[in-house]
Order: structure tokens, then C-alpha cells, then sequence
């Protein structure tokens, strides 16, 4: 990897179940993470039917909205209504609650946005706790 090249956003995080699929994202997210972000989602899909979804945001510093309306995210959101139980949300931008109170009523999956000092009580809402790895 080159000095210069964009890190990341997103990581997975080792959790005590495995129909649950917990991510963090740090920084900036880019159309490139989001795409990953897809790929870890289709791969809990092949191996459990409904999971549930925990989102860490850490140290926010932007989105690229122009990946919000693309194919692969439409599609992406499409099969998470399919599979997604219950979705945790941890810290971010203010205006996220905002968003999750006015649109996660309109879905099937069960949305829930805590502040990043509530991080605790969102993985007892979604029954999981994170795991050390080695």
C-alpha cells in the first residue's frame, strides 16, 4: 500500500455471535468502502438467513453521497430488507438520528441509534458483546 493511498473505512468486528455482522467506520466513507462494506453483508447472508447489523461511527469526517444512489446500493439495501433483523447504530453525525427516527419506521428491520457514549447499551439491545482477537 503507498503512503498516500485511502485507508479503509470499514472494519469488521469479532463479536460473540455469528448471526451477527458488527462493522466499524472511521473516517471518511467512500463509495469503495461501501461497496465493502456490501461484500461482508453478502457474505453473513450465505451463512445465515436473518442477522442482525451493529455500525460503529468513529471520528466521522464525511460521505460521498454519489455512492448512496447506485446500482450496487440500491440492490444492497434491497437484500438487507430481506435479512437484516435489527440494526444498531453507534455515534456519528448528529443529524444521523435524525435520519434513523424519520426512515427506520418505514422498514421491516428494527433501527436503533445510539450515541457514541451509549455504545454499551447498544450491543445489550442487539444481545452481542465484541471479542478480543488475538
Amino acid at each position: 500500500m503507498h503512503p498516500l493511498d485511502h485507508v479503509p473505512a470499514i472494519r469488521r468486528i469479532d463479536t460473540n455471535r455469528e448471526d451477527l455482522c458488527a462493522l466499524e467506520i472511521v473516517g471518511r466513507f467512500t463509495a469503495a468502502d461501501l461497496e465493502n462494506a456490501y461484500g461482508l453483508l453478502e457474505g453473513a447472508y450465505a451463512v445465515h438467513d436473518k442477522i442482525d447489523l451493529l455500525v460503529r461511527i468513529s471520528r466521522y469526517e464525511g460521505f460521498d453521497w454519489s455512492a448512496a444512489f447506485t446500482d450496487a446500493t440500491i440492490r444492497g439495501k434491497t437484500r438487507a430488507l430481506r435479512h437484516i433483523r435489527k440494526y444498531a447504530v453507534v455515534g456519528g453525525p448528529a443529524w444521523l438520528r435524525t435520519v434513523i427516527g424519520i426512515f427506520g419506521p418505514l422498514t421491516s428491520i428494527e433501527t436503533r441509534y445510539f450515541d457514541a457514549d451509549e455504545e454499551a447499551a447498544a450491543w445489550e439491545w442487539i444481545d452481542a458483546r465484541p471479542v478480543a482477537t488475538a
